[in-house]
């Protein structure tokens, strides 16, 4: 009997430990993961991004995707500070699109751009990034123009 039970102790200490191994992995992996931090009246709100900086992948975006959780997006990140017109062409998500300088401030939001169009939507200021999310962030979330924003894990972005 003593030996049944001490093999079952050993069964569940590993089964713990190799948990307590699991999660830590994971809640490092999180902590490593891009992410753009806005900083609102109404407190931080942190999107985890998928990082775009070359031409080619600037092309592409978020086109063909059907889906983008409620706190993900994508930062496209340009060598310089001119105005960036964006459209929606084989875009399937509706989105909104932050729009920031140099000084990582928001200068303007196009909200809800629709699918599938043509449109350049642009705010009509210099931007040096951009943050793509869902239609419906900035609202929900209380984004304004001049709302700061920070980067973590984001080695394109000087």
């Amino acid at each position: 009997m003593k030996t049944r039970r001490s093999a079952l102790s050993t069964i569940v200490c590993g089964a713990v430990l190799a948990l307590a191994v699991f999660v830590s992995l994971a809640v490092s992996a999180c902590a490593s993961e891009p992410r753009v931090v806005l900083q609102t009246a109404s407190g931080e709100i942190a999107v985890t991004v998928e990082v775009v900086s070359t031409p080619a992948q600037h092309a592409v975006g978020l086109m063909y995707r059907k889906e983008l959780g409620a706190l993900a997006g994508m930062l496209f990140v340009f060598d310089t500070a001119i105005e960036h017109p964006f459209w929606m062409k084989n875009t399937v998500l509706p989105l909104d699109m932050i729009f920031l300088g140099d000084d990582r401030k928001v200068v303007g939001i196009v909200k809800g751009a629709v699918p599938f169009t043509t449109t350049a939507r642009t705010v009509g200021m210099p931007s040096r990034y951009v943050l793509e999310v869902n239609a419906g962030f900035s609202d929900k979330h209380g984004v304004k123009n001049a709302d700061l924003v920070r980067f973590e894990n984001i080695a394109a972005a000087p």
